[in-house]
């Protein structure tokens, strides 16, 4: 569901002069220079790759000796969570739990089940993976698009209620309190992932890379020369333009905004970040939604929760927590506000005011 963030700079030449001698004979300090050179030319070696995958385009980079088998196992393990979590694959963990109404979870789906009743609680109800009947009414899994009434919306909210979702940490056994309830973890699903691949990453000693997914953008150490990676924070207005460049190492960056997904009907708009205690799309003053954070799947989830509460609330949630996230926000006067976490690593053009803990 997320970002449109737009990755700018983040293609990298490096150029590795590695000079020979002719001469025979070679001094100690020779030997060394020429092993060090050739240890930063592995460093820099990079390995990119595309894919499609849960319902978008990903790039996956990474920079080291193993950068290639790194991005290998970085995309069979978004092919394995895809077809693990997506509620579109019939097959999939969560469809299979949605139609037979619980489960034994395996380790992945337990974690963000977990988490998600988790964020849940701490957001007032804001982030709710039992949205999905209320999702399905308006057709934004299928894309078959229509404004539900009333009364049918009256009576999926009391579905979409994370609080009857049953679950057992320690045996991560799953049941529904309520006959018709479904979940769904598209929430905070490429969150998880992009965090999961980098640990991937380090467990293959990469120690700079990049991924996106789908606009989801998390970035590990900084680029071949040493500074931060540079991400382009996509403007809701126009698809071409962008808020400002934020500059991260270490960080996932992940925006949420009504403009990503949309229908119109009899001249109105209606987004798919639906408000859990209205039914409808949240209207609360807000364009689009940054969280900039070492967690992906925390900030995967955030994003859609801090949009939903509105600029007020998600100021007062920042400060609580100010120590695990940042945000960037624009209101839909065009406003545009930062947190002070991230002021020094933010460049805009845009007016911007800083909100401060």
């Amino acid at each position: 569901m997320k970002l449109k963030a737009v990755m700018a700079c983040v293609c990298l030449s490096v150029s590795l002069l590695l000079g020979g001698c002719n001469n025979i004979k070679q001094d100690t300090t020779t030997e060394t220079k020429n092993t060090q050179t050739e240890e930063k030319a592995e460093s820099n070696e990079e390995a990119s790759k595309d894919i499609f995958a849960m319902d978008t385009y990903m790039t996956v980079t990474a920079y080291g000796a193993k950068a290639q088998e790194a991005v290998d196992e970085a995309e069979a393990e978004i092919q394995r969570l895809d077809e693990l979590l997506s509620t579109g694959n019939e097959e999939s963990e969560i469809a299979q739990l949605n139609q037979n109404k619980s489960a034994t979870l395996s380790e992945d789906a337990g974690y963000l089940v977990e988490r998600a009743l988790e964020l849940n609680k701490e957001t007032d109800g804001a982030f709710d993976i039992a949205i999905y009947p209320v999702m399905e009414a308006w057709g934004f899994p299928t894309q078959n698009y229509q404004v539900p009434t009333a009364d049918t919306l009256e009576s999926l909210l009391k579905l979409a209620d994370a609080s009857q979702i049953i679950y057992d940490e320690d045996s991560r056994k799953i049941s529904f309190g309520q006959e018709g309830m479904k979940i769904d973890l598209g929430g905070i699903a490429k969150g998880y992932t992009s965090s999961r691949i980098m640990e991937i990453y380090k467990e293959n000693n990469i120690s700079r890379g990049l991924v996106n997914l789908g606009g989801n953008v998390q970035a590990l150490g900084t680029k071949t020369d040493g500074s931060k990676w540079r991400v382009a924070v996509q403007s809701p207005d126009d698809t071409e333009d962008y808020l400002g460049i934020l500059s991260v190492e270490d960080k996932a960056v992940i925006t949420s905004g009504g403009y990503e997904r949309y229908f119109e009907q009899d001249g109105k708009t209606y987004h798919h970040i639906i408000d859990p205690k209205t039914g409808y799309p949240a209207e609360n003053g807000l364009a689009s939604v940054t969280v900039v954070s070492e967690d992906g799947t925390l900030a995967d989830g955030l994003s859609t929760s801090l949009f939903i509460m509105g600029k007020d609330k998600a100021i007062e949630f920042w400060r609580a927590h100010s120590d695990e996230f940042d945000i960037i926000m624009l209101t839909d006067e065009g406003k545009l506000y930062v947190t002070e976490g991230i002021q020094d690593d933010f460049s805009t053009e845009m007016e911007m005011e800083i909100i401060k803990k």
